[in-house]
């Protein structure tokens, strides 16, 4: 088992040597400018290699990609292996990346959230809250106020030293004597 840090310095030099060899020495024209590496994973034990990527175009380019990148696996594993000067050069398995079609999700989620909320901002112009304006403010006046008032100043009292208070008379502290 390597380390880690050894896995990812091989992952990244993968990814540099394949990005570079597919878009100067392959002459694949199912390849050409159409596709993207973008990410490349090694197993702990540096035999095999993960290698992703994107097509720009529509699932019949996709497909002559995957079939491109097919076809030059073994080009392109001796590339590497030329490169890494390791013992045994990773076998390569091309897969392709779902972060474009994962987007491509989420901004149509996106979209459908920010209607939904723009249909409630139009469903809720001119309502009214049920309880008023301010639903914590006191619409009884008189005692009930009064006797919350009497209460906070009975509580406030003690705490500064009236009765049962901890400065009360009689209280002898530091520095009296």
């Amino acid at each position: 088992m390597a380390d880690k840090a050894r896995a990812k310095r091989l992952a990244d030099l993968i990814h540099e040597v394949v990005a570079e060899k597919l878009h100067r020495d392959i002459k694949d024209p199912r390849l050409g400018s159409r596709v993207t590496i973008t990410d490349t994973r090694v197993t702990g034990d540096l035999r095999e290699a993960t290698v992703f990527y994107t097509v720009y175009g529509d699932e019949s380019a996709r497909q002559e990609v995957a079939a491109g990148l097919q076809s030059a696996r073994g080009v392109l594993r001796s590339a590497v292996g030329a490169a890494a000067g390791v013992k045994h050069t990773p076998s390569l398995e091309f897969v392709p990346d779902a972060l474009p079609e994962n987007a491509r999700n989420l901004d149509h989620l996106f979209v459908q959230a920010r209607e939904r909320d723009e249909q409630v901002r139009q469903a809720s112009a001119g309502a009214e809250y049920a309880g008023g304006a301010d639903p914590y403010v006191s619409r009884e006046t008189g005692e009930a106020d009064e006797a919350d008032d009497a209460e906070e100043s009975d509580e406030a009292g003690e705490a500064d030293g009236g009765p049962g208070g901890a400065s009360g008379a009689g209280h002898e502290g530091p520095g009296r004597g």
